[in-house]
């Protein structure tokens, strides 16, 4: 839970909370887990999806400075390799819920872009090429998105030098 006020000098009369976040700008009334409770604004739940950027705007157009908030460890999970993977290898990233096993219908992003959504949560890339390489999350409509995770590509590994580890 996240509680922000919108008060200037003790008044927060014709003052409206503001956000911009990755997917929206919008004024927080109407906001589902948003509610306002006089000049207190209350995001409850927070998902990672609240994080964004936050200001108070009169009726006249002045505004607040800005706050960031970042919201980390939601309940979904990408589950990606540790390791670098090699090229012309297949990887597949896994979006999850953390308490529970079953899988997701999630929308996959590399590097802030949308991919493409997946009704079982899992995303395979069959033949990884250094392209491949970036940050990536996913995010599930009603559960929220989860961290971004970096996954690294290495070149495949060259005959000789394979050779070399074997005489070692």
């Amino acid at each position: 839970m996240v509680s922000l006020s919108c008060e200037v000098n003790g008044n927060s009369t014709g003052w409206r909370l503001k956000r911009n976040t990755k997917t929206e700008k919008l004024s927080m009334s109407g906001v589902d887990s948003m509610s306002n409770n006089g000049s207190n604004y209350v995001i409850n739940p927070i998902k990672s999806s609240d994080s964004g950027e936050y200001w108070c705007e009169s009726e006249s157009g002045e505004h607040s400075n800005t706050v960031n908030i970042t919201v980390h460890g939601g309940h979904v999970i990408l589950e990606s390799p540790a390791l670098p993977v090699t090229e012309g290898h297949s990887v597949t990233l896994r979006c999850r819920y953390k308490t529970t096993p079953s899988d997701l219908t999630a929308d996959f992003y590399k590097d802030g872009s949308f991919i493409r959504t997946e009704i079982t949560g899992n995303m395979t890339i069959p033949a990884v090429n250094k392209s491949d390489e970036g940050l990536y999350s996913c995010r599930h409509p009603g559960l929220g998105e989860s961290p971004e995770s970096w996954m690294s590509v290495t070149g495949p590994r060259s005959q000789y030098k394979h050779r070399e580890e074997f005489r070692s």
